[in-house]
């Protein structure tokens, strides 16, 4: 593994959960939100997985060698998609409120602004590691460069 590809695996989890707080972002903004349909706003989850090749040895076409020292594949993260999540909403009882069924029960968001900041603070935290990573790639190879020099 070289510079260059510590550096983009850093960069793709970084792009990773910036989308992920954006996620956690629209959650938290719509808590208790309900839509226009009278169905509460359903928790958003951004789902993470890993890319099969390393976008930088394919255009290279294997000029950089890792292809032939049969280094891993792995590393680089992406943004699958987002998708709903599966907990049901809550249903609260409020006759009052003209949003409410028959039985008088009113749909409630099912985002707990709790999981959510949690989420966000282990979003921020792994964000900044990969932005940490980046920049100690970047002085080892200034003083690579520097040792090059002499």
């Amino acid at each position: 593994m070289g510079f260059f590809d510590a550096m983009e695996i850093s960069a793709s989890g970084m792009t990773a959960q910036r989308a992920q707080m954006d996620v956690i972002s629209q959650n938290l903004a719509n808590v208790n939100s309900i839509g226009e349909d009278g169905k509460a706003y359903k928790r958003k989850v951004a789902m993470l997985e890993s890319e099969d090749a390393p976008r930088f040895v394919i255009p290279c076409g294997g000029a950089m060698g890792d292809e032939i020292r049969g280094a891993s594949k792995g590393g680089r993260v992406k943004v699958s998609g987002v998708i709903e999540d599966q907990q049901s909403v809550r249903k609260v009882y409020d006759p009052g409120n003209p949003q409410a069924d028959k039985q008088g029960f009113v749909e409630v968001s099912n985002v707990s602004v709790i999981t959510e900041m949690t989420n966000m603070i282990q979003a921020s935290r792994a964000y900044e590691a990969n932005a940490t990573s980046i920049q100690t790639a970047k002085k080892m190879l200034q003083t690579a460069m520097d040792i090059g020099k002499q």
